[in-house]
């Protein structure tokens, strides 16, 4: 019985001599790639008259100065209660909107406050008893007072909570203890705590257990990119919920960190000497 072999000594197609075309024929077809790269250009507001917004290039002026001298040390602000019409109007248009929000609510005030385009720009509108508004500009890392009223006056009573425990409460009383040792024990400068709950197992219980043992402070900050990072204060001292979504606003890591502000609010410094280059820009070109 005889077998045809001749299909099994030839090269499979695609590959070896003869594959590729020559130089005679047709080459081969490459994806395109992009031509020009995108970067940074400022956003220069549109001013027929700069003589007529004096006072809004005088603010922009102080700012710059600030964001050049800026040291972690020395936050800087400088006020817009007293412009209105072009001045306030190129003051918007000039910081714009950036991907970083808060609000601060407190017992007899709202704190909104935006970032603006450029990174360490910070917009505070201060909402007060009886519709009183002041707002300011502020250069920094993040405003301060999004720090010092994030959390209440009075500590909370961690172990009372964790006397008596709910049904199907299992692992929330030991991140609780945790917490509340690593809140007594953190100091300006030591590195932040983190304990990932997306790593941990845990029940429905022991998450609403979580939630109401540690409870609400005044801060919320949502921070804006490819996906969103939600960060809220608790009722316990330098502790902080951080919860991180993709786009289409799914949880993806769930976080507690011990700490003054989680990084991930803070504009670093060199983002804040860069701003400062733009900002220059921006001034030069409205002159």
């Amino acid at each position: 019985m005889s077998s045809n072999l001749i299909g099994m000594t030839r090269p499979p197609v695609g590959y070896g001599p003869g594959s590729q075309p020559s130089e005679d024929e047709e080459g081969l077809e490459y994806l395109s790639m992009p031509k020009d790269m995108q970067v940074y250009a400022p956003h220069v507001p549109s001013v027929a008259d700069p003589s007529a917004v004096v006072a809004g290039l005088g603010r922009l002026d102080a700012l710059h100065d600030g964001l050049v001298r800026h040291t972690a040390a020395a936050p800087f602000s400088v006020t817009l209660d007293d412009l209105s019409g072009p001045d306030r109007a190129l003051i918007d248009e000039a910081l714009g909107e950036g991907e970083v929000s808060a609000v601060v609510i407190g017992p007899d005030e709202r704190i909104e406050i935006q970032e603006a385009t450029l990174a360490g720009v910070w917009r505070l509108r201060l909402h007060g008893r009886g519709g009183r508004l002041s707002e300011r500009v502020e250069v920094g890392a993040f405003p301060r007072v999004g720090v010092e009223r994030a959390f209440p006056p009075a500590r909370r009573d961690i172990a009372a909570r964790l006397a008596a425990l709910p049904p199907g409460v299992i692992n929330a009383p030991a991140v609780l203890a945790e917490l509340d040792y690593r809140s007594r024990e953190w100091r300006p400068g030591v590195a932040s705590h983190v304990v990932n709950l997306s790593l941990l197992p845990h029940s429905p219980e022991d998450m609403a257990f979580l939630d109401d043992v540690l409870g609400q402070g005044a801060t919320t900050i949502l921070s804006r990119g490819y996906g969103n990072c939600r960060l809220t204060s608790t009722a316990l001292a330098h502790v902080w919920r951080v919860r991180f979504y993709n786009s289409v606003d799914t949880l993806i890591l769930d976080t507690i960190e011990v700490t003054d502000l989680p990084e991930v609010a803070c504009a670093a410094i060199e983002d804040i000497a860069d701003s400062a280059d733009r900002l220059g820009d921006i001034i030069e070109a409205i002159r």
